[in-house]
């Protein structure tokens, strides 16, 4: 008997799990870094019908989403999100205030933390 040989199906999902187990870690890894940086993680990988907010994190009276990006390269990172990832998080997030209106009065702004192996993740706050 010959050997079984996977179908391009069977590879491609394979590699999306990678990749997904991947994208956890950086998001659990931005989120110990945010905590050491003072903040407090009020949510991670929320999701809504809109869409995914990655982590929810406060630190005083600012509320901020953060998109996590795990890229071989901070460039690449910041270039992932576009337009229509920053439209997907800003609608997400309004649902996510929408739930917790207590929190609506503070003030909020969209993060961007990009994961390189083996460096320390970067943080560009109000990146959009």
């Amino acid at each position: 008997m010959g050997r079984r040989h996977r179908s391009a199906a069977e590879g491609r999902s394979a590699s999306r799990r990678k990749a997904e187990r991947r994208g956890h870690l950086s998001e659990y890894v931005a989120a110990l870094y945010l905590l050491l940086k003072g903040y407090r993680i009020l949510a991670i990988r929320h999701r809504t019908r809109l869409g995914e907010v990655d982590i929810v994190a406060r630190k005083g009276n600012v509320l901020a989403f953060v998109e996590v990006k795990a890229r071989r390269s901070e460039q690449a990172g910041i270039d992932a999100v576009g337009f229509d990832s920053q439209r997907r998080i800003r609608a997400a997030s309004d649902l996510w205030l929408a739930r917790h209106g207590n929190l609506a009065t503070l003030s909020q702004r969209y993060d961007v933390i990009v994961v390189v192996p083996r460096r320390w993740p970067r943080h560009f706050p109000d990146a959009f």
